[in-house]
């Protein structure tokens, strides 16, 4: 017996309605499964600290607290990492910039609306 094409991982393109997710056979437009993913809980803090663990000496500035969605989350590492010239990463919900930048990331997420606080030494 064939097995059935839905359950192979589903549809990903139609000519009709273009993109489709796989999971819930829906347009990406339209997409029901990615409306039940819940934001990360926490304070609404957004705490800022300077860490060089594991990094051999070099200094890197941790922003936790920020409980938005990954695609949000992307964008603002990527407009603070611009702001501060430098680069970075976004692991695990936590963005990581290159250097010791507290002071301009301070201003700038104050400037986005958040209480931010700094962690740490």
């Amino acid at each position: 017996m064939a097995k059935s094409f839905r359950n192979k991982g589903g549809l990903v393109f139609s000519t009709e309605f273009g993109r489709m997710c796989p999971r819930c056979n829906n347009p990406k437009e339209n997409c029901s499964c990615r409306k039940n993913v819940s934001l990360p809980e926490g304070d609404g803090i957004v705490r800022l600290m300077r860490e060089t663990k594991g990094r051999k000496g070099k200094g890197v500035t941790l922003i936790t607290g920020l409980l938005l969605e990954k695609d949000e989350l992307k964008k603002i590492a990527k407009t603070l990492k611009q702001k501060c010239g430098s680069g970075g990463s976004l692991k695990a919900g936590i963005i990581e910039i290159q250097g010791d930048h507290r002071d301009m990331l301070e201003k700038e997420l104050g400037l986005l609306g958040y209480k931010v606080k700094r962690c740490g030494g």
